[in-house]
């Protein structure tokens, strides 16, 4: 991605700058909720993507955990990277402390959505379930 005047920015960079503009200029009538994989620590190792988020002014995070398990989430979201479902149980850890955190999943037989509620209430944030999209299944 390119921004300003032609210098590569990283999506998280881009993502930072949306975030401080919202707050900029339409701080009083909005809350901005980032809606995320959780992969921002997986894919940004060394910079502090909870902190960086938090001083953005993003206010609220909704985390697309989408499996019970590592088995399942591998096979539903098929991560490019390994570690991938346990980096995000991380990142919903290091984020409830800043933000109001939920955790949604995707209604398809092969989550067990009783046991992704029980995994969000044990972690002590929000859980909502979503609707698949009928062009994907």
């Amino acid at each position: 991605m390119f921004c300003g005047f032609g210098e590569p920015m990283e999506r998280l960079d881009l993502l930072l700058e949306v975030a401080r503009w919202i707050g900029k200029y339409y701080a009083k009538a909005t809350k901005v909720r980032l809606d995320t994989n959780g992969h921002g620590c997986l894919l940004n190792r060394g910079r502090d993507v909870v902190r960086e988020l938090k001083a953005a002014g993003i206010n609220k995070i909704s985390v697309s955990l989408n499996a019970h398990n590592e088995e399942v989430y591998n096979s539903v979201c098929r991560p490019k990277l390994g570690d991938a479902y346990e980096s995000v149980l991380e990142f919903i850890e290091k984020a409830k402390g800043s933000f109001d955190v939920e955790v949604t999943t995707v209604a398809i037989p092969e989550v067990n959505i009783d046991e992704v509620r029980q995994l969000a209430q044990k972690m002590g944030v929000g859980f909502r379930i979503r609707e698949p999209v009928q062009c994907f299944l």
